[in-house]
């Protein structure tokens, strides 16, 4: 775990691939910072990628409100099977089955389902293809969900369809940007794929079409 901000109301971190993010995280980062720790959302146990803690209530209380307000914005990286389009702007409905803690795409709402959108660009194409992506809805699997549905699943991500070799999803959280403090704070970090190395990293920072 790696802390790559750190003030006496939020901590920025980098969770580790395997490291619960709602128990694990909140213990490691006490023993290196000390006080109170306060999550206020959450990554996938088997994905890695930055996050950001709260220190006190008051940051607690203020994160979590610019994230229902849609004001915390989310981007991943992640490496798919096939060659998905050049860009999307993809939303769907997703229910999830909490007995077999699986999500499915289903055509019409109801009760447990909820409206997941997201967009992506292309940043390379192949028999693996690497994308960036931005959330507008953090939804329990999504990423790995709707790259899934379109015949796209994430290299390593064998619950939703990858045949391949690796351990964990190829899917990282690449960069939040959120409100603090009257400005825009936003960090930034990358996972050591090998894939990611050899495609020029700075083609990365993607301007995506909607703002909210």
């Amino acid at each position: 775990m790696e802390i790559i901000y750190s003030d006496k109301n939020i901590a920025v971190c980098i969770k580790p691939v395997g490291v619960d993010s709602e128990k694990q995280m909140p213990d490691l980062i006490k023993a290196n910072l000390g006080g109170e720790v306060y999550t206020v959302h959450r990554l996938d146990k088997n994905v890695g990628g930055v996050m950001v803690y709260a220190r006190s209530r008051q940051a607690a209380s203020q994160l979590s409100k610019a994230i229902q307000s849609g004001s915390v914005i989310k981007e991943y990286v992640a490496i798919v099977h096939g060659t998905p389009p050049e860009k999307g702007d993809w939303e769907d409905l997703l229910f999830k089955d909490s007995n077999k803690n699986k999500v499915f795409v289903v055509k019409r709402m109801r009760k447990g389902v909820k409206h997941a959108r997201l967009e992506y660009v292309r940043i390379s194409d192949g028999e693996f293809s690497l994308v960036r992506i931005r959330l507008h809805t953090g939804r329990s699997h999504q990423i790995r969900v709707q790259f899934s549905s379109r015949g796209y699943p994430l290299v390593g991500d064998r619950k939703y369809g990858a045949k391949d070799n690796e351990k964990s999803p190829m899917l990282y959280s690449c960069k939040i940007t959120f409100p603090y403090n009257g400005q825009s704070a936003c960090f930034e970090a990358l996972p050591d794929w090998k894939a990611i190395q050899n495609k020029k990293i700075k083609c990365l920072n993607t301007r995506f079409g909607q703002t909210n």
